[in-house]
């Protein structure tokens, strides 16, 4: 007769591993979670580290500025600032052409202009010191003409600009360009903020908000450059200029994307590769005295509904677009929908007080409250704003 062996021995074998398994799983998730929060805390340490470093670069500007002043009886310091920024200005090569951008941390991040890499297959940024780097294409918006590119970081040593703020911005304030116009590197002009506020247009029709328009000489390459104030800050981004017909020389009438705006997107760009406009889905024009009288309003404001894109937010919402094209002072106006006057109770005069107060103070998701005009009565409507189409038309 055969005996069994005792079972006693396997089950506690059996016990022992399944145990052992356990504690291996428990103990290796508390490792990874342990790593994973000392990772975090580096990663905000770091971010803590390059915020101050950039505070410390910003004050340390100022105070040479301030030296500079002193000790020239009050000259204006643009030698003092252009050897402080010029390190930080790229000139950008594709091979599609020339423009420039400059350097905004030390991951190797470069704001330059949409329009300088659009459909671009290479980009190169050559530094200041010689060094010329393939770059990699990281973020975009056309809507607001901005773009972020990377070049390696460990490729050459790399110098961040200050961000200024560009709400703080006066009419006849004095500002200096630098960037590359027709290739001629490192080269800056000064001038004054002629003006705030502008507008200009982007792809579909839509605005570019809050432009400063400058009278510093700025030409083709300029493009992507900053313009800094005199403190040394960047307070914008050169983008454009008015031309006449077939020319491409500056008239002393200059563009550039506010700070503020860079400031409110480039999160965005960085970790996700474009910025979430807000959009309602309309079109049509600002009133004016004509139109207001030929439509019997109290006063020439607001913004009259042309159309209504099919499933946008206002569709949802209810909005009208227009129904009649009749003339009116000499243009064919096509009457017959909404006349929006206020958001949210704040006074709408002309498409682009709608642009600012969405732009600035909501995203998509948000609800906003309309006072229209309908049939000759004033009457709200809550809209949700949506995601602008992407990608935009061409």
């Amino acid at each position: 007769m055969i005996e069994q062996p005792p079972t006693s021995s396997k089950k506690w074998i059996y016990a022992f591993a399944i145990t052992f398994t356990i504690l291996l799983i428990i103990n290796t998730g508390i490792f990874t979670i342990t790593y994973l929060n000392i990772q975090n805390e580096f990663c905000t340490l770091k971010n803590a580290f390059d915020e101050q470093e950039t505070l410390l670069q910003d004050l340390h500007q100022q105070i040479a500025i301030k030296d500079y002043i002193n000790q020239t009886e009050g000259l204006m310091p643009w030698p003092e600032i252009y050897n402080q920024t010029r390190h930080s200005v790229v000139l950008i090569e594709t091979n599609l052409g020339l423009g420039s951008g400059f350097v905004y941390d030390h991951e190797g991040h470069i704001i330059t202009n949409y329009h300088v890499i659009e459909a671009a297959t290479t980009i190169q940024a050559t530094f200041l010191d010689g060094n010329t780097i393939e770059a990699t294409l990281i973020g975009e918006d056309p809507y607001s003409d901005l773009a972020v590119i990377r070049v390696d970081p460990d490729a050459t040593t790399l110098h961040p600009v200050a961000l200024g703020n560009s709400s703080s911005l006066v009419e006849g304030a004095p500002v200096a360009a630098i960037g590359n116009p027709f290739g001629l590197s490192n080269t800056v002009t000064s001038g004054i903020v002629s003006a705030l506020q502008r507008d200009l247009t982007a792809p579909g029709g839509y605005l570019i908000i809050d432009v400063i328009q400058i009278d510093a000489a700025i030409n083709p390459g300029n493009s992507g450059g900053p313009l800094v104030n005199l403190e040394g800050q960047v307070i914008g981004m050169n983008t454009a200029i008015i031309v006449e017909e077939e020319e491409r020389t500056f008239l002393g009438v200059g563009f550039a994307i506010p700070s503020d705006t860079i400031k409110r997107e480039l999160p965005d760009l960085i970790v996700t590769g474009h910025y979430k406009h807000s959009w309602l889905g309309i079109a049509g024009i600002d009133i004016n005295l004509a139109v207001a009288q030929y439509l019997g309003l109290e006063k020439p404001r607001g913004f009259l509904i042309w159309e209504v894109i099919p499933d946008s937010p206002a569709d949802t919402a209810g909005l009208k677009g227009g129904t009649e094209t009749v003339e009116i002072g000499g243009r064919q106006i096509l009457i017959g929908g909404d006349v929006i006057v206020t958001i949210d109770n704040q006074t709408v005069r002309t498409l682009n007080d709608l642009a600012i107060y969405t732009e600035r103070d909501k995203r998509p998701g948000d609800e906003v409250t309309l006072t229209i005009v309908r049939n000759g009565q004033q009457i709200k409507v809550d809209l949700t704003l949506a995601e602008r189409p992407w990608p935009p038309p061409t």
